[in-house]
């Protein structure tokens, strides 16, 4: 990475990047640092041409209790105080706008990516890991769109992000309750995808799944995400039309030619490692 962060470390290896939370408050809250940096770190992540598959992850031993109330009230206090007038009101917004900006990158980076979680995943680590591709979890992590006990809407994509992959029903139950539900609630209602016994275990499973991801051709993997994103809100037959229109084009790319000559010659294709530009 180019730039200094104080609220996330970065490990990259073999086409993967792992990027652990660091708080700096306790269990990983998101503070002004966190906001600020994520859109930021994600613009660096997506032009990194050998970076094909992105881990998320908490330190310690959580994954984050969510919005840091304390760190950002001097940030967010004048705006949500009191009676406020117009240009106060605009400013909130666009404060809520930038707070969006990092999730809403992840969720349309061409790399996948993938959130390992343990122990508590609050708010605003919710809203995040929605914004992922694929969601991992350890036994002892616990899940709450809490929101609702504050007093507050979630805001930063949950509630977009979250009826795709678990449907209305659990959602409005998420968000309405604000209640905490374990791993066992969370594989059930597709929230995660895999849970594992511990930690360790899951942060090692995290690993191995990106290394899988990441040996595919980049061109192949990133159009499945574009074509996949690209038909949350459309209808079967514009899908379709769309996905031929891309593989259109990827099927003259040099990693298919490989692939079919590798397969008459029964040996393990070679791909290019690297993708010189996004979708």
């Amino acid at each position: 990475m180019n730039q200094t962060y104080q609220s996330l470390a970065f490990d990259q290896a073999d086409g993967v990047l792992t990027v652990s939370l660091l708080g700096p408050g306790k269990g990983n809250a998101m503070g002004p640092e966190f906001w600020e940096e994520l859109p930021r770190a994600m613009d660096e992540i997506n032009g990194m041409h050998d970076v094909r598959c992105v881990v998320f992850r908490g330190s310690g031993d959580h994954f984050s209790y969510g919005l840091d109330l304390q760190r950002m009230m001097p940030r967010l206090g004048t705006m949500t105080t009191g009676t406020m007038v117009a240009d106060q009101r605009i400013e909130l917004m666009a404060e809520i706008r930038f707070m969006q900006s990092g999730f809403q990158k992840m969720h349309e980076s061409p790399k996948p990516i993938i959130a390992a979680i343990h122990g508590w995943c609050i708010g605003g680590g919710v809203n995040m890991i929605s914004a992922a591709d694929i969601r991992l979890c350890s036994q002892d992590a616990k899940f709450s769109l809490r929101e609702a006990k504050l007093a507050i809407t979630p805001d930063i994509g949950g509630l977009q992000f979250l009826p795709h992959i678990i449907g209305q029903g659990y959602t409005r139950e998420m968000a309405f309750t604000g209640d905490d539900y374990d791993a066992a609630f969370a594989e059930k209602i597709g929230l995660i995808n895999h849970v594992y016994p511990t930690p360790d275990e899951l942060f090692a499973e995290a690993e191995t799944l990106a290394r899988k991801i990441a040996d595919n051709p980049a061109g192949a993997v990133q159009g499945a995400k574009q074509v996949l994103n690209y038909s949350l809100d459309k209808s079967i037959e514009d899908g379709l039309q769309y996905v031929a229109l891309w593989n259109s084009s990827q099927l003259q790319s040099d990693d298919f030619s490989e692939a079919m000559q590798a397969t008459l010659d029964k040996r393990k294709a070679e791909f290019n490692k690297k993708i010189e530009r996004g979708y």
